[in-house]
Parts: structure tokens; sequence; C-alpha cells
């Protein structure tokens, strides 16, 4: 039943089977990534990232189908969508603020099995102003290049939107390439020291966040090809929005306080 029907404006969804795909397959992602651990074979893991990509591609498939063709995203369900969306980045914001807990609390006291200091002993940081610095601007230049986009679609000017859009995607796909070099080149693992752990972690994760946002705005550039926005329905690329902007300020913090600070 749908506001098509003119009983009620929300948008009841018909039955699906990706929801259930989608839990075996992340059953499939976490046993695997166990085995792997214990240095068996990848063979679960790989079958489960294989099942989930198949699960995430055709259920973005049939949410599009719903809000861009068959009309089903009314104003209701837009103002649900949008405080979904609000809900997530909160809860990935205090995902984060336990990481930077555990980093100021063993970095403002360090204890005498670190050698009372930080960094620790033997610990030798990133220089704050080589690559860090360098993840920091591109990272900003593609905060202002996703709102470029923003702006151009809602002003239905479909080249400029791909433009923008496109300049935001390489730019985090260089930002990536740039965190994997300086983990390469790295003089200490996650397993020195709680410098390590908490370092590794917090940059880990966030990085793990900068592909999901990647990929994410990749969806949308794909999307924005084939006309599936207008400038007053494109909850599709503003929550790939948000999300990008909530990963730039994540990124700031973790510059500021672990990258500099903490050097």
């Amino acid at each position: 039943m749908s506001s098509s029907h003119g009983h009620h404006a929300y948008h009841l969804v018909n039955m699906s089977p990706w929801p259930i795909t989608g839990s075996i397959s992340a059953m499939m992602l976490t046993t695997g990534l166990v085995k792997w651990f214990h240095q068996l074979n990848m063979n679960l893991i790989l079958l489960g990232i294989f099942a989930t990509i198949l699960t995430m591609i055709q259920w973005w498939r049939d949410t599009t189908r719903e809000g861009t063709y068959q009309g089903m995203h009314s104003s209701p369900v837009m103002a649900g969508l949008r405080w979904g969306m609000i809900f997530f980045i909160l809860s990935e914001i205090l995902f984060f603020f336990s990481f930077f807990w555990a980093f100021f609390h063993s970095s403002l006291a360090p204890t005498i099995e670190i050698g009372l200091t930080w960094p620790p002993k033997g610990v030798i940081p990133f220089n704050p102003f080589q690559i860090p610095l360098l993840n920091t601007i591109i990272l900003l230049s593609s905060g202002t290049s996703v709102t470029w986009a923003h702006h151009a679609i809602m002003e239905a000017n479909h080249t400029q939107a791909i433009q923008s859009l496109s300049i935001t995607v390489i730019l985090g796909l260089y930002f990536t390439l740039l965190q994997v070099y300086e983990y390469v080149e790295a003089s200490f693992t996650i397993s020195d020291s709680i410098f390590g752990s908490t370092f590794f972690v917090a940059t880990g994760f966030h990085g793990l966040h900068v592909i999901i946002g990647t990929t994410f705005l990749f969806v949308c550039l794909y999307r924005l090809y084939f006309f599936h926005f207008s400038p007053n329905h494109h909850f599709g690329f503003e929550a790939a929005a948000w999300y990008w902007h909530f990963v730039d300020v994540v990124w700031l913090f973790l510059y500021i306080f672990i990258y500099w600070w903490g050097n």
C-alpha cells in the first residue's frame, strides 16, 4: 500500500530477500575474518565479501527504483530517511568518540609501562607537516567540491554537478592512496604500545569510512550521470554529502589531536 493508492503518504516496502541475504553475508564475512586471523584460508571471507557486494548492489538498485522511477519516496518518507541518516551519523560520532577517549586517557597520563612519556619511548611518530597535512588539504578540498556539486544539483546544472562530484571522488581515492603509503612507511605497528594501537585503530577506521564515503559518492556520480537527481529530489546525494562532511570533520580532529598535538 502506498501513496499512489491514496490511503496514506507512507511507503510500505514489498517483500525483499536482501535483509536475509545481507545477514547471511555479514555472518560469512565475520566468520571468515576469524578464520583468516587464525591463519586458516581466506575462502569464507572472500565469499562473504562477494555476497555482501551483490546484496548491496541489488538492494540499492531496488531503493533507487522505488524513489526515482516509482515515486514511492513522498515527503514524509524523505523526512524519515533524513532522520535515519542523522541518527546514523550521530552513532558514528560516538563510535569515534571512544577512540579519542582511549587516546586522551593514555596520552594525558602516561603510565610507567610506556616510560611515563608520550609518545612512548622507541616510537617515532609521523611528521604532521608532511603527508598528514597534505591529506588534510585534500579532504578539505573534497568538502568544497562536494558542496559545489550540491549547489549545482539544486540549480539543475548537470555539467557542473558531474565535474565537481568527479573531483570529489578522485580526491577521496587520492587520500586513500596516501594513507596506504603512510602505513607502509610507518616506523611502528599496531602492536607497538598503546600509541600504535590507538593510532592505527582511529586512523584505520577513518580510512575505512573514507573508502565507504568514496563508494557512496561514486554511486551518486553514476546516478547523477543517468539524471536520477532533480533540484527537489536528491536525498541520495544529500546523505552522501552529509556523510562526507562527517568524514572531513573527524579527520580534522584526528590531525589536530593525534598527528599534531599527540606528537
